[in-house]
């Protein structure tokens, strides 16, 4: 309800409470602090300050707000309870008061609208002045009764409701005013009223879903007025359900009549106190109709779906659907509005269906001595919904294994039962297995099925013959033997068993597998185990006096197999090691005190062969007794002294003879290398350095050593490199000499040719010959020959014998006379090469003696290109 208040007012403004008598409708049990009601005082120039009182303190109290609260909890009378308000300017001291009338609230409603528009009403505002006057009583107004107005109306509008009117209005000029939700607050403009008639109108169509009524009050000049406007509903919704579809679900087999389903709902935006929302709901098809087309039944008021037949069978309908109507009107198929929806119901899977064995026997097989291996896949039909708890099937044995040999596992997906093998089965023990399973499901059957819960099958199982692996007996084997046994005698038997006694085979095989220490040696044929080495318990290869070996027996079968077995040796001790002083090398004092060493004795050997141990000192050299002193302190260590009080600093050699406690006693003499040296007050060498440099040890020397060779390396390859260096010189000596022009001479190179595009006319065989040295010092043209050569004595001159060099060119001809040829057998022009020339031209070339007696005018027939050597060597004298 949303108020809306009409009020009417005076021009001309007066201080003091709106009215003399001021009513309010109260609960009938008025708690303590509870707010009763609002008083409300005018004060026209807004600057008083004002103070409320009452005139039953202890009962009621005012707020400096205008409030008033209840002191105390009490029951009002069915008579209204009176008090007097009172409003005092602090200032002025001036005085006002209004009576306030409470009445309780009526236990039942029912009234007249004759009686409550005879509500007493007391016109205020009743001013009391210094003067006291008694309570001043007015007629009675109106009280207008509830305006009812249809929602959706056609108008015209603005349509008129009420007209409002004070009975003072022919005495005072009076102005109506509307405000409230409708009028001035939204939705504005629904409710108007006319200023100066007071006629209260509305100015469209009312829709009761938004507001469903309108609460009109104000002031009149007197008193408060109420004007409720209910909005009269129509029937313009339809129902709409909260879903279009609906989801549900039900156990196969339930019951008819007893089982709940689900719940539809439909709402109407209609009064739902109205037959307009009240709806009604009814089943208008169901599909499949079978096995009977009214398997579901639904409440008409509340929508609840309920069984209401039988036969209810997941495996024949999985699905029913249902077209659900709702009407308004409660149903009224005429004048009510409907709407529909879709309710899906699922029928659930129960366990009426037990797993039923495709076959009542089943065959596989397995070879032996393998597990984790399927030999049996079992197959069983169940009609329930898969993978569920009434689907799922569980397999187990009833018979024929008592040895737990096999298990069943079900195979999730399939529902298949794997008969597969957990233990290793001897095909000389059994061959073949014969078991009863049996399956069920996860979930027993539900009540009333009348199959049993089970169903059984055989399994029958054949085991198939493999070739299995020798194995020694036993594996591993002891044996005890006193260490010291010599090479080639016999230790032990090691022999193994093959398990296929119905497989034709051949005896067994024997080899070495690992011996570390390379001590024994197997008979392939009878296993006989010998020793190839002495056997020694102090030995890098034995671990806490046990030696361990493994052998290999093999069979000839198919495919061939083949088993290990360990040997393990418990080698005893003998006395075979004499103990050995420990450290071998001390440093003590010159002096007599301090100068104690202690050493240990060491035995590889142990009890009884070896502490506790006897020390002693040699007679020979007698130095040594004479200068050192030993004294056993405990069974297994001594201490050497110096026996005289001074000693000079140095290295000496102290041999010490200890004797160990077996039996017999081995014993041995260690050197015990002594550094004496100057101690100072604290015991502490501090000439240690010298005395080592004077006797260095094998560790120094070595390092020494060392240091000298990788010396003599790095000067080795400085040499080579130099030599290495040297060469390089002496050959870029010999294509290069500063005194020497070679612009003009002939040098040899690689490349006798044009390169690649001379390649028919490139002259292999063409050879540079040796010439007579020259005269002078200067080289010739077709020099080959170095410096050196020509100064070394005893060297015959040797002519140029140009032509028979020339004529073996094969493809000499050819080219001179291609025109077009480049002339790639000629002198060819490159860079610069030297630095002077002290060659004047060409003509101070020459030859040997015995050159210029030869004839060569054939090179005029050679062509154009040796035309210049023709001019040369065959001009004559010129």
């Amino acid at each position: 309800q949303a108020p809306i208040k009409a009020t009417c007012e005076v021009m001309s403004c007066k201080t003091g409470f709106p009215e003399d008598v001021h009513s309010a409708v109260v609960s009938r049990s008025v708690h303590g602090g509870q707010p009763l009601l609002n008083v409300r005082f005018r004060s026209c120039d807004g600057n008083k300050k004002i103070h409320f009182g009452s005139s039953e303190p202890e009962d009621f109290r005012v707020g400096e707000d205008g409030v008033v609260y209840a002191e105390r909890s009490f029951q009002l009378s069915a008579e209204p309870t009176e008090f007097v308000v009172s409003a005092q300017d602090r200032e002025t001291r001036e005085e006002w008061q209004m009576r306030v009338k409470l009445t309780p609230e009526p236990a039942f409603a029912g009234a007249s609208e004759k009686d409550q528009k005879k509500i007493e009403d007391i016109v205020f505002p009743w001013q009391q002045y210094k003067h006291s006057s008694p309570l001043k009583r007015q007629k009675r107004d109106w009280v207008i009764p509830p305006i009812n107005l249809p929602e959706n109306s056609r108008g015209p509008f603005p349509q008129e409701l009420v007209r409002i009117r004070s009975d003072r209005d022919k005495s005072l000029f009076l102005r109506y005013s509307v405000t409230g939700p409708g009028a001035d607050q939204p939705p504005t403009g629904i409710f108007i009223i006319n200023p100066i008639s007071g006629q209260l109108s509305v100015t469209k169509p009312l829709d009761r879903e938004q507001i469903a009524s309108f609460d009109v009050n104000g002031n009149q000049v007197e008193n408060p007025i109420d004007i409720v406007i209910n909005v009269i509903d129509m029937n313009d919704n339809r129902p709409e359900f909260l879903h279009q579809v609906w989801n549900g679900t039900v156990p196969e087999g339930s019951k008819p009549g007893r089982t709940y389903v689900m719940t539809v709902t439909a709402i109407d935006a209609d009064d739902p106190n109205a037959q307009n929302g009240m709806l009604r709901y009814r089943i208008l098809s169901q599909a499949p109709s079978s096995p009977s087309p009214n398997m579901f039944t639904i409440n008409n008021e509340t929508g609840d779906i309920i069984t209401v037949a039988a036969g209810l069978d997941r495996e024949k309908v999985q699905q029913y659907t249902l077209i659900i109507q709702a009407t308004d009107m409660e149903g009224n198929p005429t004048y009510g509005l409907s709407n529909t929806a879709t309710a899906v119901i699922t029928v659930t899977d129960v366990n009426d269906n037990p797993p039923e064995f495709t076959a009542m026997t089943f065959y596989g097989e397995v070879p032996e001595n393998r597990v984790d291996v399927i030999v049996a896949n079992l197959t069983v039909t169940d009609k329930d919904q898969p993978h569920t708890p009434a689907w799922n099937a569980m397999y187990r044995m009833t018979g024929g294994d008592p040895t737990g040999r096999f298990t069943i596992l079900t195979d999730p997906n399939s529902n298949d039962g794997l008969v597969t093998v957990v233990k290793p089965i001897d095909f000389e023990t059994n061959r073949m297995f014969v078991l009863t399973v049996a399956a069920e499901n996860q979930v027993p059957l539900a009540k009333g099925i009348q199959h049993p819960p089970q169903s059984t099958a055989t399994v029958s199982i054949t085991v198939i013959d493999v070739n299995e692996s020798p194995y020694f007996v036993p594996n591993p084997k002891l044996v005890r033997q006193e260490e010291g046994l010599l090479a080639g005698s016999m230790l032990t038997t090691f022999t193994a068993q093959d398990p296929d006694r119905y497989m034709q085979q051949t005896s067994l095989r024997y080899s070495k597998l690992s011996d570390p220490a390379n001590w024994l040696k197997i008979d392939p044929v009878n296993g006989q185990i010998t020793t190839t080495a002495v056997l020694d318990r102090e030995s890098i290869y034995v671990q806490n006096n046990m030696y361990n070996a493994t052998f290999l027996a093999s069979d000839n079968g198919i495919p061939p197999m083949s088993g290990t077995g360990t040997l393990q040796i418990h080698l005893l001790d003998i006395n075979d090691n004499a103990p050995q002083v420990n450290p071998k090398e001390a440093t003590t004092c010159e002096t007599l005190q301090p100068n104690a060493i202690n050493i240990t004795a060491v035995d590889p050997d142990i009890d009884p062969n070896a502490g506790p141990f006897a020390f002693e000192l040699p007679d020979t050299p007698a130095s040594i007794k004479r200068n050192w002193t030993i004294v056993r302190i405990s069974g297994d260590h001594a201490q050497l002294s110096l026996r005289i009080r001074f000693l000079e600093a140095g290295i000496y050699d102290v041999p010490i003879v200890i004797t160990d406690s077996g039996n017999p006693h081995a014993s041995s003499t260690s050197v015990l290398k002594v550094k004496v040296c100057q101690c100072d007050i604290n015991g502490d060498c501090t000439d240690v350095d010298r005395i080592v440099g004077a006797g260095l040890g094998t560790g120094a020397i070595i390092a020494i050593l060392l240091c000298i060779i990788i010396l003599l390396i790095l000067v080795l390859m400085f040499v080579v490199w130099m030599k290495r260096r040297d060469k390089e010189r002496q050959a870029k000596q010999l294509l290069i000499d500063p005194e020497d022009d070679v612009r003009d001479n002939i040098l040899k190179y690689d490349e006798e040719g044009g390169g690649e595009e001379d390649q028919s006319g490139r002259s292999h065989g063409l050879q540079y010959p040796d010439f007579s040295c020259p005269r002078n010092s200067y080289p010739t043209l077709l020099q080959t020959q170095t410096r050196n050569e020509c100064d070394s004595p005893g060297k015959p001159e040797r002519g140029l014998n140009l032509s028979s060099l020339l004529t073996q060119q094969a493809g000499l001809k050819a080219a001179d006379n291609d025109p077009t040829a480049p002339p790639y057998d000629s002198l060819l022009v490159f860079d610069y090469e030297g630095s002077g020339s002290t060659a004047g031209s060409l003509s101070s070339l020459n030859s040997s003696s015995s050159g210029g007696e030869q004839d060569y005018d054939y090179l005029n027939d050679w062509g154009p290109r040796f035309k210049k050597l023709a001019d040369m060597y065959g001009g004559g004298d010129d």
